[in-house]
């Protein structure tokens, strides 16, 4: 870490939560930034919006196409195994462009950054505890759940000529994403949550909240839940 650029030390002061797409990451981040006076990161959006000029002025350096690649040959022309092999070749870079927005800020309290690009040998080498991050999956009943009970999940908004085949071939890319995740996590000993559905949102932000509980303060987050205790 002290050969990092951080120049508001917010690096050094954030924690992190990884892990797959439809996990609960955003909700559980924000769950503990309000119980917390936290600030949150949400990776997904900075990645689809305003990452966006970056993306357009990297291709332009290296003599690619501007345009973006058309939803077909996204979803359709490559199998899962070759669009996830591209998206986790992918992440290093964008994860640079991540921690330049997170070094901008200046919080007094840690920022929680989270979403599926924070990946764990990513932020590994930024870490003075690995309690500083946690990587969620779900279990694969769990990823069904999410599927059929969030409209954002279980249908890909994008104009392709086969809807049916994109969505499958979306979930099995999600699914590989999700596994290397929590492979590098528990191969570099960071804490991998698997979120099955038993524990609602709520009592998963607490389990993770115990996770971060040294840096959030004295209080833990079981005083926090329960005034009496």
């Amino acid at each position: 870490m002290s050969d990092v650029w951080d120049p508001h030390g917010s690096l050094r002061r954030a924690l992190w939560i990884g892990g797959a797409q439809w996990s609960g990451k955003t909700t559980v981040a924000e769950l503990i930034a309000r119980q917390y006076g936290l600030t949150v990161y949400h990776y997904d959006f900075h990645d689809a919006r305003g990452h966006q000029d970056r993306r357009v002025a990297r291709r332009v350096a290296l003599g690619e196409p501007v345009e973006d690649p058309t939803p077909d040959h996204v979803w359709l022309e490559q199998g899962p195994e070759k669009m996830a092999a591209e998206t986790l070749a992918g992440f290093p870079v964008r994860f640079e462009w991540a921690l330049d927005d997170l070094r901008a800020l200046f919080t007094a309290r840690p920022v929680i950054a989270e979403g599926w690009g924070l990946r764990p040998e990513l932020v590994a080498p930024l870490l003075d505890s690995l309690r500083r991050m946690v990587v969620l999956v779900p279990t694969e009943d769990f990823r069904q759940h999410q599927l059929r009970t969030l409209p954002r999940a279980g249908t890909l908004h994008a104009p392709v000529s086969d809807p049916a085949r994109s969505q499958a071939n979306r979930v099995a890319r999600d699914r590989l994403v999700a596994e290397d995740a929590a492979r590098n996590a528990r191969r570099l000993g960071i804490r991998v949550i698997e979120v099955d559905g038993t524990l609602d949102a709520v009592d998963v932000a607490a389990e993770v909240a115990e996770h971060f509980a040294p840096f959030l303060g004295a209080t833990t987050a079981v005083q926090q839940r329960d005034p009496d205790a």
